[in-house]
């Protein structure tokens, strides 16, 4: 089986390749893993190894990672792709790792973008998993738990990685241009601070577009040259977000943008809300989410909030950007800056699901409509009482429930914004009901 990373010597090799860490030692970031006494780093140093899923964002060294445990533990490494494998790419690895399993030696297989292998793709593996014939390492940017067999999972550990600190990407940096093997320091190049500053931010935590960037860059200038901000951003461009659309990172930012909108915080959700336009994101889909918000976030506490919502994404439909944007900046930061309250969500969940438990309980005969005369004989309506005729418009001790059902209570408004006046009222109503039926 070929190894994905075995590369001709001819050939050319980037940058982020050559500065491939061969070694725990020399291996950035994922301390809170590899630290000293970690269980990782102490299963790798005792040849204790298990099959596990690597989960982390693009470029913080799964792969890497993969290979220095293989190398580490002195295992068979064998890496597929699940973008460009099948059925008949993972019964190869079975039969190769069986046969170094036969000369004694251990397997580990490396599995990139696991999550694209379909189940029954991954169900392939469970039975060489279980009988060891190799070492199963996955690696994925998508929460495994979402993504991956529960049968897999039940028999790996995941291990989550983090997105590098800006410290080791800088450290990272200056070593790619100091290394006169591998990296750029046979040229001698340096970069200024700020221009540091500004690819070590644009990257996110990424080493390889960092080691990417960096390398482009320094096509910009010659020998003894310097590397400055204007060489920077004609690498990274107008801009330099990171987002992936429908991935861990698309659902995380919009999760922030939603709580910072619950956590009354204007500022931070006008950050998300850009941050995501700035990454791609369609405008449509956050107009959908602010609607969302109107509702089960603030309610009836602040009722304009889902109409300033709605105008905002009919803004945004009719008129694109950037006036959409600026309409839905709006709406942004008057549901931030709302009174809160989660009461008509909270009731809609309990109504719904006690409407779903109970029988199929018959409409009470005085709520009934009486459109014939058949109707009106059987008593249809006729001890319905109309609410505008009854003092308040109210017609107390009236009830709107199946008789076979206790009345129950489901909306708690709370004592903020309108919902204090909302619940005076229907304090008052109980009251009217209470005495109507003669209760103390």
């Amino acid at each position: 089986m070929s190894d994905l990373f075995a590369l001709d010597n001819s050939q050319y090799r980037p940058l982020a390749d050559r500065m491939r860490p061969a070694s725990l030692e020399s291996y950035f970031g994922q301390t809170h893993l590899l630290g000293e006494g970690k269980p990782l780093r102490k299963a790798i140093q005792n040849d204790h190894i298990h099959s596990m899923i690597l989960w982390g964002p693009p470029g913080v060294g799964k792969t890497t990672l993969a290979k220095i445990i293989s190398s580490e533990t002195k295992c068979h490494f064998i890496s597929i792709s699940a973008i460009m494998s099948g059925i008949k790419e993972i019964r190869n690895t079975v039969s190769e790792a069986q046969q170094y399993r036969v000369n004694g030696k251990k397997t580990v297989l490396f599995v990139d973008e696991v999550h694209r292998f379909n189940k029954s793709q991954q169900d392939a593996f469970l039975p060489h998993v279980e009988d060891g014939t190799f070492i199963f390492i996955g690696a994925t940017t998508e929460n495994p738990s979402f993504e991956l067999n529960n049968a897999l999972l039940s028999r790996s550990r995941v291990y989550k990685l983090s997105a590098l600190e800006n410290d080791e990407l800088v450290r990272l940096v200056d070593l790619a241009l100091s290394d006169r093997e591998k990296g750029l320091g046979s040229r001698n190049i340096t970069i200024s601070e700020d221009a540091r500053e500004l690819l070590v931010k644009s990257c996110y935590g990424d080493s390889r577009r960092l080691l990417n960037h960096l390398e482009i860059a320094a096509d910009f200038v010659s020998d003894n040259g310097s590397i400055e901000t204007t060489h920077i951003y004609e690498v990274i461009g107008s801009s330099a977000k990171m987002f992936d659309k429908g991935g861990d990172i698309f659902y995380e930012q919009i999760s922030a943008l939603h709580k910072s909108v619950r956590g009354s915080d204007p500022d931070a959700s006008l950050f998300w809300f850009c941050s995501m336009l700035e990454g791609g994101c369609d405008p449509l889909y956050i107009a959908r989410r602010i609607v969302r918000m109107a509702s089960e976030d603030i309610g009836n506490a602040e009722p304009r909030a889902l109409t300033l919502a709605l105008n905002a994404w009919d803004v945004q439909k009719r008129l694109g950007s950037p006036e959409g944007e600026l309409a839905m900046a709006q709406a942004v930061t008057f549901l931030a800056s709302a009174p809160k309250s989660n009461a008509v969500y909270q009731a809609y969940n309990s109504a719904r699901a006690f409407a779903k438990s109970s029988n199929s309980d018959d409409v009470p005969v005085h709520l009934r409509n009486a459109p014939s005369k058949l109707m009106k004989e059987l008593g249809y309506g006729k001890a319905y009482r109309y609410s505008h005729d009854e003092p308040e418009a109210f017609s107390a001790g009236q009830s709107y429930w199946p008789d076979t059902i206790v009345p129950q209570e489901f909306y708690q408004p709370v004592s903020r914004g309108l919902e204090i006046q909302i619940k005076q009222k229907l304090e008052h109503l109980k009251k009217l009901n209470k005495s109507a039926k003669g209760d103390n």
